[in-house]
């Protein structure tokens, strides 16, 4: 048996309005929001008590989800400073493929978004960035440079 699909990515928030808007302006399409609580939710995640706020958003191409978490009950517990460097240990990015890397950034901006580093470039193949957006959560976008040939 093998997986049918990677469902969706899912990050935990302290402002969810915020993190809706910087995912919105990249370009996703917010599906729905809601509330989880209850018997399950506590079973699936291995926490008493849940209380959550989500937001579902899927990428344009209706292939990709990012389901957005607001713990009201138990409180989120930090990580650690959200400005902590690209190489920690555990989920380090989401990446998205854009059409223009740099209108994508600046767009991003007045939403929270950073640069990480800078707009690089890999051989003649992709520019690529790494972004800080709400929360700390560091995106990854990359522009290709080059089409394969459909032949």
């Amino acid at each position: 048996m093998a997986i049918q699909r990677m469902d969706n990515v899912g990050i935990v928030v302290e402002d969810m309005d915020a993190a809706v808007a910087f995912f919105v302006e990249l370009g996703m399409e917010l599906e729905g929001r809601g509330e989880v609580e209850g018997l399950f939710a506590d079973r699936c995640t291995g926490l008493d008590g849940v209380r959550c706020d989500i937001a579902m958003l899927r990428t344009p191409d209706g292939h990709s989800r990012l389901e957005l978490a607001k713990y009201r009950s138990p409180a989120a517990i930090s990580a650690g400073p959200r400005n902590r460097p690209h190489n920690i240990v555990g989920t380090h990015r989401v990446m998205f493929a854009v059409d223009d890397i740099e209108d994508t950034v600046a767009r991003l901006r007045p939403h929270g978004g950073e640069l990480v580093g800078e707009i690089a470039r890999f051989e003649d193949s992709y520019l690529l960035c790494y972004l800080r957006g709400p929360d700390g959560v560091i995106v990854g976008l990359a522009e290709q440079l080059t089409r394969p040939d459909p032949t």
